[in-house]
């Protein structure tokens, strides 16, 4: 068995579980505003856990979703406060082993990448991430990308940061062969051969739809792969705007469960595995002893 890194899990259901409040747009981005000693804590558990590499609590902190659903001028703070959340916990687990990524999601709405700015805008808005949050990071996480414009373009800005770049994209869970945005899985990797990244993953689809995909996703790739799936039952209910209160949790994903899964795709040559929304520290404290005993 190749080593394997093991990443964390989701950040956005957990810090909404911990804090104790409804749900609201921003998401894991209130969080970070009230409550910021939760992510510490949470980024802690994970490393904790046996996460090799946490990622920095951002997802919801761009610039078009703080416009849409708060206020722009948060930008910076917010994503500041993410970063310095992210180094405080790791100084604080005493693993300074760990890595830390940095968080490049869907500029406007995950799964909907038709809502996306322009090519040059969201080049420009993606290049604003990165410069607030390179200096802190080890490297950067393209996330939940669901189309090849998105892809390219987030993957574009942070390559030019010269840090390592991992790309992570999310399948049609009706149409394993395809991105949310309806795309070839395999004609999108095609294009992201242009890019000199270093990980390519699938990630925030049901678990089962990754497993129909693993075979072809792997044998397109000549760059590390790997996977984190999502504990949703379906995400079709999340509109722009809205919040996770319309997506349900399943509850036959245990952490033993989801560990299979995972280690089937380790079998299969995966070499990065964690967990995304729904996946929490107690899953990824399993996957890390079934990873261990291998």
């Amino acid at each position: 068995m190749n080593e394997v890194t093991l990443l964390d899990g989701g950040m956005g259901q957990e810090l909404v579980r911990r804090s104790g409040k409804a749900p609201s747009p921003l998401w894991s981005a209130t969080v970070m505003l009230e409550q910021p000693e939760l992510v510490e804590q949470l980024h802690v558990d994970f490393i904790h856990a046996g996460a090799d590499v946490i990622t920095i609590n951002a997802y919801s902190s761009t610039p078009e979703r703080l416009a849409r659903d708060a206020d722009e001028s948060l930008f910076e703070a917010l994503q500041t406060s993410a970063c310095e959340a992210a180094m405080r916990a790791r100084d604080k687990s005493g693993n300074d082993k760990v890595r830390i990524t940095g968080c490049l999601p869907p500029l406007v709405a995950s799964y909907r990448p038709d809502l996306a700015p322009g090519t040059a805008r969201s080049l420009e808005l993606y290049r604003r991430i990165c410069a607030v949050q390179a200096p802190h990071v080890d490297l950067f996480l393209c996330e939940t990308m669901a189309s090849q414009a998105e892809a390219v373009t987030a993957a574009s800005a942070a390559c030019e940061t010269g840090l390592p770049v991992w790309l992570a994209m999310t399948l049609d869970d009706n149409n394993p062969e395809n991105l949310r945005g309806g795309e070839s899985l395999a004609e999108v990797m095609q294009a992201l051969r242009e890019l000199p990244l270093q990980g390519l993953l699938l990630n925030c689809s049901r678990p089962e739809t990754i497993d129909e995909a693993w075979l072809h996703f792997v044998a397109d790739s000549s760059v590390p792969m790997g996977a984190y799936a999502n504990g949703f039952t379906a995400v079709d209910a999340l509109k722009p705007g809205g919040t996770v209160s319309s997506l349900e949790a399943r509850n036959d994903l245990s952490p033993a469960n989801y560990a299979d899964f995972a280690m089937r795709w380790v079998a299969q040559g995966a070499t990065l595995v964690g967990g995304c929304c729904e996946v929490g520290p107690e899953h990824i404290a399993v996957l890390r002893r079934r990873l261990d005993e291998n």
